[in-house]
């Protein structure tokens, strides 16, 4: 019996209808904002895109022209006419025009000085230049799992907590497979290349004689790539328990590796034979470092201009390179060498695709049904069983792939 005759308050069956006896329960779901902290400090390559949100009612995919510049090599077209009036179409291949795009990205002075647009006194039509775009694209994926639960397990499992969990881990698996993915399609997207020792193609890479190990001398080359490609030397990475803030990291280009490859970028020595590798606690301010105010997720130190930032998840590619005859102490998976990344992503070379997000972040949809009436139906007639479902879309647009850098290396033992 209720004491002095007053009924007792009952939470009710809020997801069944019937509301608390003190009012609506607006908190009958896990709050996941705890999950999402975690994701953004586990991250390394999505917070350095920004979001594109793809519309309702457009399709699956969404396209963008990218205009070549009039001064570059890239801008072949057929509309150009040189400083003597003459079509000479042909000599940049077939049916394109050279002098339409003047001297391209040349860098030789003779060529420069004998492409310069000039006048006569009477003009005439000289030095028409052309335009070319390219069209860029992308195609959205829908990805998503779920899990299920009884209403035994919640009520009887020692840990009170267990729905948190698996609500949590929940969002967290579904961030790493979005960053597994995106990091795949990073490593494919790559538009400029650089390789180790001698090689030219993964199959050539070796751990044998002319070993395909990537040098301070290789990194030196792959940054003055970056430079002529326009790369900035600013990276923006996208911050906060939300992922909606940025901040910008300077002094360098930033460098992923995976964690095999420590022992390699720690013994590079410059080219006068003095250790390359400056660990992080050197160069940090102090106060910067205990605090990690301008650090980055995972970063060990540097080298040359290339700040060195360890992925404990970086893939590679697994027995692709040379077949093995006396291995010299390198990594090697079914009698071939396995070839590793190191990554540099230059600041806007690309954008992942989101349907219905803010812009600024993938957005997962997270849909749980607990137990209970809600949930019965001919299969489960009891309303024993409930569940958690997460989905999301997914895309990566290339922007600028020859902004992203990647050397390839065989990895020591």
């Amino acid at each position: 019996m209720p004491l002095n005759n007053v009924e007792q308050i009952q939470y009710n069956d809020p997801l069944g209808g019937s509301p608390s006896d003190v009012g609506e329960q607006f908190r009958t779901d896990y709050y996941h904002k705890k999950a999402l902290i975690e994701v953004a400090k586990e991250t390394y390559f999505s917070p350095l895109a920004d979001v594109t949100a793809m519309p309702k009612h457009y399709g699956k995919k969404i396209k963008k022209y990218h205009f070549m510049p009039m001064l570059d090599d890239r801008n072949l077209n057929d509309q150009g006419i040189d400083a003597a009036g003459v079509l000479s179409g042909g000599q940049g291949g077939a049916g394109t025009n050279p002098d339409g795009n003047l001297y391209g990205s040349s860098k030789d002075i003779g060529t420069i000085t004998a492409k310069l647009p000039t006048l006569s006194e009477t003009g005439g039509r000289v030095n028409r230049v052309g335009f070319t775009r390219i069209a860029i694209e992308a195609e959205l994926q829908k990805l998503g799992f779920f899990t299920e639960f009884t209403k035994d397990s919640l009520d009887f499992d020692t840990q009170a907590e267990l729905y948190e969990h698996l609500s949590r881990e929940l969002i967290l698996g579904a961030n790493e497979i979005t960053e597994d993915v995106l990091q795949i399609d990073l490593l494919n997207g790559a538009g400029t290349i650089r390789f180790g020792g001698d090689a030219t193609q993964d199959s050539e890479m070796t751990g044998e004689g002319v070993v395909s190990v990537i040098t301070y001398e290789d990194l030196q080359r792959m940054s003055i790539d970056l430079d002529n490609n326009r790369t900035p030397k600013k990276t923006k990475i996208i911050s906060g328990s939300r992922m909606v803030d940025t901040r910008t990291i300077g002094a360098g280009r930033v460098l992923y590796i995976g964690s095999e490859l420590i022992p390699t970028v720690t013994k590079m020595t410059d080219s006068f034979g003095n250790a390359a590798f400056v660990p992080v606690e050197q160069y940090a301010h102090a106060g910067d470092y205990k605090k990690g105010a301008d650090m980055i997720n995972g970063e060990i130190g540097k080298v040359g201009e290339f700040r060195l930032v360890v992925v404990p998840e970086m893939q590679h590619w697994a027995g692709v390179g040379a077949a093995v005859v006396a291995n010299e102490g390198y990594r090697e998976t079914g009698g071939k060498y396995d070839v590793y990344p190191m990554l540099c992503i230059g600041d806007g070379s690309f954008t992942t695709v989101g349907f219905q997000t803010d812009g600024a972040s993938t957005k997962f949809k997270i849909f749980t049904k607990m137990p209970g009436e809600a949930v019965a139906h001919a299969h489960d007639p009891y309303g024993e069983t409930g569940f958690s479902s997460i989905k999301w879309f997914y895309a990566t647009l290339f922007l600028r792939p020859e902004r992203i850098a990647l050397a390839k290396t065989v990895a020591e033992l």
